[in-house]
């Protein structure tokens, strides 16, 4: 039995949700209704109905919870220990030669089994 008590949704979140959904649904259709008007000015519009719907959504339970874990994940970011550039290259230049060798063998082994073929079947060589 789960002993954390799952948080209920409230009436008005739920409406809020679907006020957001609504918004941006209703901008994307405008975005394409006034396909007549220019693109800067039907982005624009598109991106404040975005905006809006956004600013609704974090006054929301959820919303609140996906902006606290953003905010986390911004800090765990801060934590990690880079690499240097000169590692970096390195790096960079074993997968290089790493692939380059595999590759190769590669080639070399369907070349191999070509020639292979080629003489059990008689075509050649």
């Amino acid at each position: 039995m789960n002993t954390q008590a799952e948080a209920e949704t409230s009436v008005g979140d739920v409406l809020k949700q679907i006020l957001s959904l609504i918004l941006v649904v209703s901008g994307v259709a405008a975005f394409y209704y006034f396909s007549d008007y220019s693109l800067l000015y039907r982005s624009l519009g598109l991106v404040a109905v975005v905006v809006i719907a956004a600013f609704i959504m974090l006054t929301t339970e959820m919303g609140r919870n996906v902006w606290n874990f953003m905010l986390e994940a911004k800090q765990e970011v801060r934590k990690v220990v880079w690499p240097s550039r000169a590692e970096t290259m390195q790096t960079t230049l074993m997968v290089f030669v790493m692939v380059f060798l595999v590759g190769l063998i590669l080639w070399l082994l369907d070349m191999f089994l070509f020639w292979g073929v080629r003489l059990l079947t008689g075509q050649g060589g």
